[in-house]
């Protein structure tokens, strides 16, 4: 089975207007993020964020539940947030995947607004193949910017609810991806 990895990506995603920004991290993103890795087998979760406070803020998060009372008080929430690792940007996940792995691995665009895209079923059957190590990309604000999407290696078809209404929460569509690549 190939080694599977998420990365929230804070820049350059987009705004409400389409242009690009950094968009401030949360943490319930992180405790639920790293929840879902830790229940579908996802070997590291990242929080990539350019500004240097906010990495620190995500930094704090994390290690609330590492050491100390957070340790003590809830040993699950340490398991899930040992696979989280806080990086500037894209570029430094890659290269902390090829360290883990011994390559880069193939990177897997997400978003809400994607025409197509390989479907669930093929990606899954890939990902229970030997080979290289997957990345799924997950944007915050109002999803990846474009360049983003010209560096992935595969665009994943959206999730579609029941009706034309599409702006999930990142974590809800985290959990669900998640959910069709590897639940049982």
């Amino acid at each position: 089975m190939a080694d599977l990895f998420i990365a929230l990506i804070h820049h350059p995603v987009l705004d409400r207007r389409g242009k690009i920004v950094a968009s401030a991290i949360t943490s319930l993103d992180i405790h639920d993020l790293a929840r879902s890795a830790r229940t579908y087998e996802v070997r590291a979760m990242f929080v990539a964020h350019p500004v240097r406070e906010l990495r620190e803020f995500a930094a704090s998060v994390r290690d609330r539940w590492m050491e100390g009372y957070g340790r003590q008080f809830d040993s699950l929430r340490r398991e899930a947030l040992e696979r989280v690792a806080i990086v500037c940007d894209l570029d430094e996940a890659i290269a902390s995947i090829k360290g883990m792995c011994g390559t880069a691995p193939l990177l897997v665009h997400t978003s809400a607004r994607t025409q197509g895209g390989v479907s669930y079923r093929s990606l899954r059957a890939e990902l229970e193949r030997e080979g290289p190590p997957f990345l799924v990309l997950f944007g915050t604000g109002f999803g990846l910017a474009p360049e983003i999407a010209r560096r992935a290696d595969r665009i994943l078809a959206p999730i579609l609810g029941a009706g034309d209404y599409n702006h999930l929460s990142v974590r809800a569509a985290a959990s669900i991806i998640l959910d069709r690549l590897r639940g049982r």
